[in-house]
């Protein structure tokens, strides 16, 4: 028994703030579990009720501020990656931000109860230009009400206190093997992913330098970003032109292969281009035309001091914004 609570009195709240914080930017972390179980351990003197709370609602608000902040940075490449598992992550986006532009400042208040919602809605908040003194107070009262309502629970039904403590206990010893687990699991899917990419055909990576040459020399550079065209401060490389990577079957047809193509993203190791690469080296087989992968992306165009343009307007897809 001593071993047991000892155990809560050292490790519960630290095991608190991360299962809270770590849902926030959301991970798959069992923080509602975590905070009934806190109420119930606050209940019976493990933990200090004034403590409890108000560590697990500034966890839960530092993870909003975390996503809201990189949704305001990142543009639209956050919610896409949210959007990934999607079938169609730019209608994902669009339908999302859609609807939290209808319902936002509400759905802020409600949104930590709506699987989903609960990680998309500070990202969507932050990107779509809602103002931080606007965004703070209702994600404080949203996290109050998430936090309060699963902590009460707890705390007033915390009869079954030797259970509960049990499972809460059960959560700090493993918290360490699922940490490991974690990381072993990303490694091995790393390594999956270098297999799978040494056994795919060879894509040409070209600097931008030769890039820049080569469209002077009326080569083609396409921009194959998924979600690049929604952010109305996005830029694009100068006379490069959109393909889309989601719908290249109907639009490979812009892609004629009589010229060199460039192809250019801004995601990590180039995975937008190198994909569609792939598929226009099979799309355009037989014919004699260099298909390339501009190294770093519009990223290294830019470093280089080469010449972006802005999107055009009718290119660009309209997305409402906060005022």
């Amino acid at each position: 028994m001593d071993s047991w609570t000892g155990a809560i009195a050292h490790h519960g709240y630290l095991i608190l703030i991360a299962m809270v914080f770590l849902e926030a930017i959301g991970l798959p972390a069992p923080a509602a579990l975590a905070l009934l179980i806190a109420g119930a351990a606050a209940a019976h003197g493990f933990l200090q009720v004034q403590f409890a709370l108000g560590a697990a609602v500034l966890a839960m608000l530092a993870g909003d501020t975390l996503m809201f902040l990189l949704g305001r940075y990142t543009g639209w490449w956050l919610l896409g990656a949210l959007c990934r598992v999607s079938l169609n992550p730019e209608s994902c986006i669009l339908r999302s931000a859609d609807s939290f532009y209808r319902r936002g400042r509400q759905l802020l208040v409600i949104a930590k109860f709506i699987p989903g919602i609960n990680t998309m809605a500070p990202p969507l908040a932050g990107s779509m230009n809602m103002r931080f003194a606007q965004f703070l107070p209702l994600d404080l009262t949203g996290s109050v009400l998430y936090v309060g309502s699963y902590f009460a629970v707890g705390f007033l039904f915390s009869d079954a206190l030797g259970v509960v403590m049990h499972g809460y206990q059960a959560v700090g010893r493993i918290l360490g093997w699922v940490v490991i687990a974690l990381i072993a699991a990303y490694l091995l899917f790393q390594l999956r992913l270098w297999l799978r990419e040494r056994a795919l055909p060879v894509v040409t990576l070209a600097d931008p330098a030769e890039a820049a040459r080569e469209l002077l020399s009326g080569a083609d550079i396409y921009d194959v970003r998924s979600h690049g065209y929604f952010d109305t401060k996005a830029k694009r490389i100068r006379g490069s032109r959109r393909l889309d990577p989601n719908a290249l079957h109907q639009s490979g047809a812009q892609v004629s292969g009589e010229r060199s193509v460039y192809l250019y993203c801004t995601c990590a190791r180039q995975a937008t281009s190198t994909r569609v690469a792939r598929e226009l080296q099979t799309t355009l087989a037989g014919k004699p035309v260099r298909i390339a992968v501009i190294k770093g992306g519009l990223r290294a165009w830019t470093r280089a001091g080469l010449p972006v343009e802005a999107i055009p307007g009718d290119e660009m897809a309209d997305m409402p914004l906060f005022k």
